[in-house]
């Protein structure tokens, strides 16, 4: 069923439940992840970022609850087939153990990257319907979501990937 989307806010509405929805989704994936993973130190990123979306998911409780909306009834297909993706990845034969985690830390990047993209344009939206309330909510989750793809680039460019190139060569 298709609902009509009537004005900006309507729009608005639509996109956080979207949002929510892949917040959720995440919440399911991420455990499997972290338990696939064996570098300790993307381990604990995983584990300090599956924190922080429980808290990004309370933040959006408080916005549906502002707007007197429910956060329900939408599933983020975009979110599924990213995940999709990852969880493709864990289901292939990898050489080494480094290997997977250079897969999964890619595949953690692709989640990222759509949730920064999401947070950006709803809270575009909510700057130009005076949301102040969830601009600040959405902004801080906004700079979360940057701080996490920062923290696995720094991961995967300095460790993750060079541990998966010496383990190809040690093959050698």
């Amino acid at each position: 069923m298709t609902t009509e989307i009537k004005s900006l806010r309507d729009l608005y509405v639509g996109h956080l439940k979207d949002i929510y929805s892949a917040e959720n989704q995440i919440t399911k994936a991420l455990p499997k992840v972290i338990k696939k993973v064996t570098s300790p130190e993307l381990k604990k990123a995983l584990e300090n970022h599956l924190n922080e979306t429980m808290k990004q998911i309370d933040r959006l409780d408080q916005i549906f609850e502002s707007l007197d909306a429910s956060p329900r009834g939408k599933k983020c297909i975009g979110m599924e087939g990213v995940l999709e993706e990852s969880k493709e990845a864990m289901s292939e034969k990898m050489s080494s153990p480094d290997l997977m985690d250079a897969a999964l830390v890619g595949g953690c990047q692709k989640v990222e990257h759509y949730e920064i993209s999401a947070y950006g344009t709803v809270r575009a939206f909510a700057v130009l319907l005076g949301e102040d309330e969830a601009v600040d909510l959405l902004s801080q989750t906004l700079e979360e979501e940057k701080a996490a793809d920062a923290k696995l680039t720094e991961l995967g460019v300095n460790m993750i990937n060079p541990e998966a190139v010496d383990a190809d060569r040690e093959r050698m």
